[in-house]
């Protein structure tokens, strides 16, 4: 695996790989890897000639301080666990080196719409911006062919196929399903930081995940499964942000206030704190994203 810190000396490298007319997979990553990102190298190991995989802990996109100071962080681990699954590349950055105009700078704001003032976009504001702002900068250096992505941070990557509209790209995005614990809850790197209590009642999350998809359109009472399943959680002690039926069209998320088509995709997606930490997971109930 080549190990880069430098944009020009990746860039340099990639010019090679594309005139040797080689495709590139893109996978971006905050680092404390765990085995949903190595599931997404290994789909782009399948569908692109040569992998890059990012680690960089982006300032911009944190609008809780405290949390950034407490993400993660485990270098070495991660480089051992990209090896395991033949990474091509690995590129390391330092803040510095994505942000040489200073953090503060004013950087340009992208109109994602509705899209970024609603779920995450609600209780994080400016957190949307701070992925623009990044995933731009890495697109610009990599300039892949195809961009994989998991579906836990599906209005993630909604913003993003947003963000390659907007920048006028040719990278494709892929979405891919989520990968879970064999308890079911969904693998994320902030599960490090749950009390082994915690971690145990975490995979609630699912499984009222689960009992919405259950309930949905049981009777006239479409949304009955979400507030079903936003109390259950408070009672097991969660503090639940939001607990909601999506409807997902042309890029955009709406919550479900009527009766969907047969073919229209819809969602359900949960934010809630547990033990200090925020864990978000969704599951499809009916369609494709």
């Amino acid at each position: 695996m080549y190990l880069f810190k430098r944009k020009t000396d990746l860039k340099k490298h990639l010019d090679l790989v594309r005139k040797n007319n080689k495709s590139i997979g893109f996978v971006p990553t905050m680092g404390a890897l765990h085995q949903g990102h190595l599931s997404l190298i290994q789909s782009a190991k399948k569908d692109t000639d040569v992998v890059v995989c990012s680690i960089f802990v982006n300032p911009t996109q944190f609008n809780d301080p405290k949390d950034f100071e407490k993400y993660p962080i485990t270098v070495d681990e991660d480089i051992k666990k990209l090896n395991t699954v033949s990474t091509d590349i690995l590129f390391l950055p330092a803040v510095d080196e994505m942000y040489p105009e200073g953090l503060t700078a004013k950087h340009q704001h992208y109109d994602f719409g509705d899209l970024e003032n609603v779920l995450e976009g609600e209780f994080r504001p400016g957190h949307f911006q701070g992925v623009g702002i990044i995933v731009h900068k890495l697109l610009d250096i990599v300039q892949p062919d195809q961009l994989f992505m998991g579906q836990k941070d599906l209005q993630q990557c909604l913003i993003i196929k947003k963000l390659l509209h907007i920048m006028q790209s040719d990278t494709r995005l892929v979405v891919c399903p989520t990968m879970r614990e064999a308890d079911g809850l969904a693998m994320s790197s902030r599960n490090t930081r749950l009390s082994p209590e915690a971690r145990k009642k975490a995979p609630a999350i699912y499984q009222a995940l689960k009992h919405i998809r259950d309930q949905f359109g049981n009777g006239l009472l479409f949304m009955e499964g979400a507030h079903e399943a936003f109390d259950s959680l408070k009672k097991q002690g969660f503090e639940p942000e939001y607990v909601d039926i999506l409807l997902v069209e042309n890029s955009n998320i709406k919550k479900l206030d009527h009766p969907p088509a047969e073919n229209d995709t819809v969602v359900a997606a949960i934010a809630a704190w547990l033990d200090g930490v925020r864990l978000i997971d969704n599951i499809i109930i009916q369609g494709n994203l």
